[in-house]
């Protein structure tokens, strides 16, 4: 198989992470719950891989990476543990449902949420959050890039803005976190929310979100901690006080040695040679007739992603057909962007998305491109 769907989770990870899970399966204890000598083993490298993601995404405390399933969950923590009834919420469209669902629900509480538009290109109107900001809006909640179309929104800008302006800022990096530089101390965000599944190279079931020093979160959980047992409430400090129950261990040594891949590889050159692999398959794709490929390629920084469509099919036609005659993984439908899918015109459609990791190849990917040619032309020959 040709795996070309690592946007929704990479399927070919760095050897020693399978190998870290495997020895933390025999070796671990419980993180936290008592003094022998599994579960310090357990504590020590759960530390260890806060520290980092810490160095990763430029959280100054290792104490402020509060480890979660994903970043759903992460996203859901920070949106209800800071904003609440009579806040207004400036997002925009390229927003996953990650990020979506959390802010309808506490728009059905009582905040306000509005939207930066995206044009029929996929383009944001960054100039947008400067129109829709209000008197009342507290933050800002956005992607760093769409795992629909790739494109990459100015977090920089975004962080200066909301500064200037005295806002929270809540990062959704599930696209980027491993692959573009994130900065959250210099670039003024407040959280950053990560997954560990996609391009951390880890294993499923692992994620969290980083915060700034000084930022109050509500608890989203509370229960078991292996600290204050007697005290009635959540514990305050960080990270016990976002990590209710027992954490997923096993995993994290697993995103532990991914880590360490990213940090001996060096994230820049894991984004070049995905970048060019993606770059190559568009160049060899978007002339084709019949073929409509989404997302601004003239940007100098995007997620390695190519989404398209191939006439009037059905995208999840499109994709079956790749599948089965050419054994290449791709991910069809609607991606859970719906504002976005509204925006390009693909609400009915759908579109066919294609998406690269460090493992992939220029074989590989010269392979999908014919595989996409050889559809379109059949498609116009009927």
């Amino acid at each position: 198989m040709i795996y070309l769907d690592n946007a929704a989770t990479t399927r070919t990870k760095p050897p020693a992470v399978a190998q870290a899970v495997l020895e933390a399966l025999s070796s671990y204890g419980n993180c936290g719950r008592g003094g022998h000598q599994g579960a310090l083993s357990a504590a020590r490298a759960i530390y260890e891989t806060r520290e980092k993601i810490a160095a990763l995404l430029g959280c100054p405390r290792a104490d402020h990476v509060c480890f979660t399933q994903n970043s759903t969950q992460a996203l859901n923590i920070a949106v209800c543990g800071l904003l609440g009834p009579g806040d207004h919420v400036i997002s925009t469209d390229l927003e996953h449902n990650s990020v979506l669902r959390p802010l309808y629900r506490l728009r059905s509480a009582g905040a306000a949420v509005d939207f930066v538009p995206a044009d029929s290109r996929g383009r944001l109107d960054c100039g947008g959050f400067e129109r829709l900001l209000r008197p009342e809006t507290k933050a800002i909640v956005c992607t760093h890039a769409s795992n629909l179309t790739g494109d990459a929104v100015d977090i920089a800008r975004v962080g200066r803005f909301a500064r200037e302006h005295g806002l929270l800022f809540i990062l959704d990096a599930s696209q980027t976190a491993g692959v573009l530089p994130i900065d959250l101390a210099a670039m003024g965000i407040d959280v950053v929310c990560f997954t560990g599944h996609k391009s951390l190279m880890g294993p499923q079931g692992t994620g969290g979100l980083c915060l700034r020093e000084g930022l109050e979160i509500r608890p989203f959980t509370v229960g078991g901690t292996g600290v204050q047992s007697y005290s009635e409430a959540q514990p305050g400090e960080y990270p016990t006080r976002l990590e209710a129950g027992t954490l997923n261990g096993h995993g994290l040594a697993g995103l532990s040695a991914a880590l360490d891949f990213l940090s001996e590889t060096g994230i820049a050159h894991i984004h070049a040679h995905e970048d060019a692999l993606a770059r190559r398959f568009y160049e060899a794709v978007r002339d084709l007739p019949g073929v409509t490929v989404y997302g601004d390629f003239s940007a100098p920084v995007r997620a390695p992603v190519v989404t398209l469509n191939i006439g009037d099919f059905d995208s999840a036609e499109v994709s079956d057909e790749l599948a089965e005659r050419f054994g290449i993984a791709t991910r069809p439908g609607a991606h859970c962007a719906p504002r976005l899918h509204r925006a390009l015109g693909t609400e009915e459609q759908g579109a066919v998305r294609f998406s690269w990791s460090y493992f992939n190849t220029e074989e590989e990917t010269a392979a999908a491109a014919e595989a996409v040619r050889v559809l379109a032309r059949e498609a116009l020959e009927g």
